[in-house]
């Protein structure tokens, strides 16, 4: 069952909540907050006051992705406003095992994002740690870039990695996700499609761009 989650990166933030609201009514299976601090990534966008807006506006999960440097010392923030989930970068923190033992002692789920030009392997030591490993199929830090295929045999060498290791953990991939590419990720084994310009944009409602990429999934 392939999960699809909307980003409000690419909605109107003048109407965050209409949005999320929007979406839900269109069917997705989450939303994705990308918080950026102005240092891991260039853009700085939403804190935990954002969280704990939107959680009593929807009954959708709430994916909190942290593209921010020292994680560990805003995860009990970010949880306490009504995350679900709480994804890090592998490259934000030097004591990635610790932060997601944190994460996991807050009663969340606990996932792990890579960038397009950091290795599987740096992984290895904390799969049992996680819950969720998110592949970024663009370079974080903004919304509409361009898919990079590169990244489809990373999504199938960690489908294999986790496979052998009998490991249940989740694959999601966060970029460039459109009726195109979607196919192919799900394809290398993904389960989980963050997207964000493809369902919020000026051609079409939120519920007629899902409905076109869950429709890209049909056909595959």
């Amino acid at each position: 069952m392939v999960s699809i989650e909307a980003s409000i990166l690419s909605a109107d933030f003048a109407r965050l909540g209409e949005q999320a609201q929007e979406a839900q009514a269109a069917g997705v299976d989450a939303i994705q907050i990308d918080v950026m601090d102005g240092r891991f990534v260039p853009n700085i966008t939403f804190g935990p006051g954002v969280v704990r807006a939107l959680r009593p506006l929807v009954d959708l999960p709430l994916d909190v992705h942290l593209m921010i440097v020292e994680p560990e010392r805003h995860l009990e923030g970010f949880a306490a406003a009504g995350a679900d989930r709480l994804i890090v970068h592998q490259e934000a923190t030097p004591h990635l095992h610790r932060v997601l033992q944190s994460i996991r002692e807050l009663d969340v789920e606990a996932g792990v994002s890579l960038n397009p030009a950091t290795p599987l392997a740096l992984l290895e030591e904390v799969l049992d740690l996680t819950d969720m490993v998110q592949v970024m199929t663009v370079n974080p830090g903004w919304g509409g870039q361009a898919f990079l295929d590169g990244q489809l045999d990373k999504i199938r060498r960690l489908k294999a990695i986790l496979k052998e290791r009998g490991r249940d953990v989740v694959i999601g991939v966060d970029g460039g996700i459109d009726p195109i590419t979607a196919p192919l990720v799900v394809e290398a084994g993904a389960t989980v499609l963050v997207s964000g310009s493809s369902l919020y944009n000026d051609r079409a409602s939120v519920r007629e761009n899902l409905d076109a990429l869950r429709a890209s999934l049909a056909h595959r």
